[in-house]
């Protein structure tokens, strides 16, 4: 697996071990799929100011949010990886014949803020948006009120089997 992280000055001075706790959410969120694939996901970690920035660039909203996820596939089921041998060369890097899922970008600025109205770590807050994006980059989607239902159990299932619960969270 390939989890390339890039942090702003603010991420890196925050304390938390963004590059192993994505790395452990990544894995089990690929698990949980059952995604039969190496693959290849890059994460930055930025400020409301750049997040802001993105949002309006990609999807015309002006206004900072906390998670964007950028999938590089398409799927027809969520978390159903049949990638034809057609499809191969644009889904699966040349170099490490990684399958490539995309890029996240998360707000710290944001994600720090939501902890604490949430009233729970920063890490069990960067945590959920890590898997939550992990699902996106996966097919999953939260429009639809069934699809939310399908998403939000994998999230909780997912955070559940890291015992990064809001209650843990509570206690760190």
């Amino acid at each position: 697996m390939t989890f390339c992280v890039e942090a702003d000055d603010a991420a890196r001075e925050s304390g938390l071990d963004i590059e192993g706790l994505f790395d452990l959410c990544a894995r089990k969120a690929l698990l949980y799929t059952g995604c039969p694939f190496e693959c290849e996901v890059d994460l930055t970690v930025t400020d409301d100011g750049e997040i802001r920035k993105l949002n309006k660039e990609y999807r015309d909203i002006d206004r900072a949010t906390d998670v964007l996820s950028f999938p590089l596939l398409e799927f027809e089921e969520p978390g159903r990886f049949d990638i034809g041998e057609d499809k191969r060369a644009e889904c699966f890097d040349p170099e490490n014949d990684e399958l490539m899922l995309g890029s996240i970008v998360i707000s710290l600025e944001r994600a720090a803020c939501q902890a604490r109205d949430f009233g729970h770590s920063l890490k069990r807050e960067m945590a959920f948006l890590i898997v939550h994006s992990m699902l996106h980059l996966q097919g999953f989607d939260h429009i639809e009120e069934k699809d939310r239902i399908v998403m939000e159990k994998a999230q909780e299932e997912i955070l559940d089997d890291l015992k990064i619960t809001r209650e843990a969270a509570l206690e760190e």
